[in-house]
């Protein structure tokens, strides 16, 4: 069963793009780790460190594109679920300083004893366990976004009040989060990370594991995203984004398909998070902040929404160039943002990849219309022969 899904989702591009993310995967670390620094060829750990963040906004917006390029639900507030996953992490990095920290206080994290906490809150209890900590990165945001799904979706919630509401549930997080009284830190959030499963997380070796890993968890979300979307599953979840009434008209449930998308780009989106927090060294309330789920939402659409590889390319792209910008032009770059957004609708409504599938296509489908008409017109000029033959 599992041969058979994956198969599914292998089509040409999709081969494509897991092909090149497995290669980076393998030749980036081996570029910072074999070369010297003097290498024209050596990759320094800080632009691999930089390469890996965007690999995470890359499935960030990969996650998004599965609810709003697939199924219709525009959402604002993924960053949310990124957050959550990435203070998951952030919480089993901070178990792990221990007696190292400023205050050397064994178990409370510093700004807990900063705070004149007695003892360690309850849902800390187990954070200094791997695969504990690993499955509140997918539970945590996988059922926050099962219980508002479930609100939202049976109360039949749709279009720009579904975003709206997204949108606060991302904003009042931000503002929880921000209370020394949350148990997470503040608005200074979890720093100063030493180690992970007993690695200095400074260290090029660890640094190179996590680029690693954040190319080759894109690589099978991507797989999972395209066997949802080209499975006969997908195929309804199209029909809810087209024609929602006439789905539900048809007797699906369609409040249960986009709960069950809405919690699986959840923990995806979770996902990020969790690999995004070790490679920056640092998770802090701002990481909720609205502007920041509207930024993925500008990445997808830049990409093309609906095709998969399209978010991905918008992802890299757009955080490449606000690297740069906001080096070069810091004062200018929210306007840039802006005015790409507002290009990408104006003359590229399906954005970069979508444009291209859509021209390839009214090539192909002239290409076929064309041949066509050169048969009709070969069979007409070869029934006089056939006729006189007779």
């Amino acid at each position: 069963m599992i041969a058979g899904f994956i198969l599914r989702a292998l089509e040409g591009k999709i081969v494509i793009a897991v092909g090149i993310l497995v290669a980076f995967a393998l030749l980036i670390p081996a570029l910072n780790l074999l070369t010297a620094p003097g290498n024209p060829l050596h990759v320094p750990t800080y632009i691999m460190s930089l390469l890996g963040k965007y690999l995470c906004y890359a499935l960030l917006a990969l996650a998004l594109d599965l609810v709003w390029g697939y199924c219709g639900i525009l959402s604002l507030g993924h960053g949310a679920f990124f957050a959550l996953g990435g203070y998951a992490m952030g919480m089993y990095l901070m178990r792990q300083i221990g007696s190292r920290g400023v205050y050397g206080d064994p178990i409370l994290p510093d700004f807990m004893v900063f705070l004149n906490w007695k003892e360690l809150p309850w849902f800390w209890y187990g954070m200094d366990v791997f695969p504990v900590a690993m499955a509140m990165v997918l539970i945590v945001p996988g059922l926050l976004a099962f219980v508002f799904g479930w609100f939202a979706f049976r109360s039949r919630v749709n279009g720009v009040y579904l975003s709206i509401i997204t949108q606060a549930m991302t904003y009042a997080l931000m503002l929880a989060f921000f209370r020394n009284d949350m148990g997470f830190g503040g608005n200074n959030g979890l720093t100063d990370y030493k180690e992970i499963l007993g690695f200095s997380v400074q260290a090029d070796g660890t640094r190179a594991v996590l680029f690693s890993l954040s190319a080759l968890f894109l690589a099978v979300c991507l797989v999972i995203a395209s066997a949802i979307t080209r499975s006969k599953f997908g195929k309804v979840l199209v029909g809810v984004r087209d024609a929602e009434s006439r789905v539900r008209f048809l007797g699906y449930r369609v409040e249960n398909i986009k709960l069950f998308t809405f919690t699986v780009s959840a923990m995806m989106a979770g996902i990020a998070g969790a690999l995004f927090v070790p490679q920056v060294g640092i998770i802090n309330p701002g990481e909720f902040a609205p502007a920041n789920s509207i930024e993925v939402v500008v990445w997808t659409a830049v990409g093309g929404r609906g095709t998969l590889i399209g978010p991905i390319i918008g992802a890299i792209l757009v955080n490449v160039g606000k690297s740069y910008f906001t080096g070069a032009f810091p004062d200018l770059w929210l306007f840039a943002l802006g005015g790409l957004f507002i290009g990408v609708t104006l003359f590229l409504p399906k954005g970069i990849v979508g444009t291209i599938q859509q021209r390839h296509a009214a090539r192909r489908d002239r290409k076929a219309a064309d041949d066509a008409t050169n048969h009709d017109k070969v069979s007409d000029a070869a029934l006089p022969l056939e006729q006189a033959a007779e």
